[in-house]
């Protein structure tokens, strides 16, 4: 298509300049001669460096699995990012320090991994121990006798509440 462009029997002088301009983007950061080769090779030398360990890296990581054994047979889950073991057998990597046993309790012993915190003996969920509670319900305040027997007279009935004497507008409701 930019060879009918090319022709000068169909192109005025702006459309000229445009398609200059247009070439000129074209090209701007495009290489020429050695220096060309030279990124070519370049490119082609990062391509199998980075290839060659990416699928190397790949195949190892998607194939890895546990390294523990259970009654003579091997684990087949996947181990964990940079580690040889799985998460259910964690504990028995000696090298790993984000991991510890739950300690469970003296009734149900437990050794399930557990991440290590910022507690001195992490627990699994089943093992936790809460804290005190901290919201201790209010206590009813018991009323003394002399109170509860107090004598009816004291209070006023709705006939002597009502004022005596007429009160402007303004005051009543």
């Amino acid at each position: 298509g930019s060879s009918l462009l090319t022709g000068p029997e169909g192109l005025m002088a702006k459309e000229r300049e445009n398609l200059k301009r247009l070439k000129c983007l074209r090209r701007y950061r495009q290489r020429y001669g050695v220096e060309a080769l030279l990124h070519r090779q370049l490119k082609e030398r990062r391509m199998l460096a980075t290839d060659g360990t990416a699928q190397q890296a790949h195949t190892t990581r998607s194939s890895q699995r546990c390294l523990a054994f259970v009654d003579d047979v091997r684990c087949s889950n996947q181990s964990l990012p940079m580690t040889r073991h799985c998460l259910t057998h964690i504990c028995q990597d000696t090298n790993q320090a984000l991991f510890k046993p739950c300690q469970g309790s003296e009734e149900a012993p437990c050794n399930k991994p557990v991440p290590v915190s910022l507690s001195e003996e992490p627990c699994c969920p089943l093992h936790l121990r809460l804290p005190p509670q901290m919201y201790v319900p209010e206590q009813v305040l018991a009323v003394p006798e002399e109170l509860e027997a107090a004598p009816t007279d004291l209070y006023l009935s709705a006939a002597e509440l009502q004022p005596t004497e007429s009160l402007p507008l303004e005051f009543s409701d």
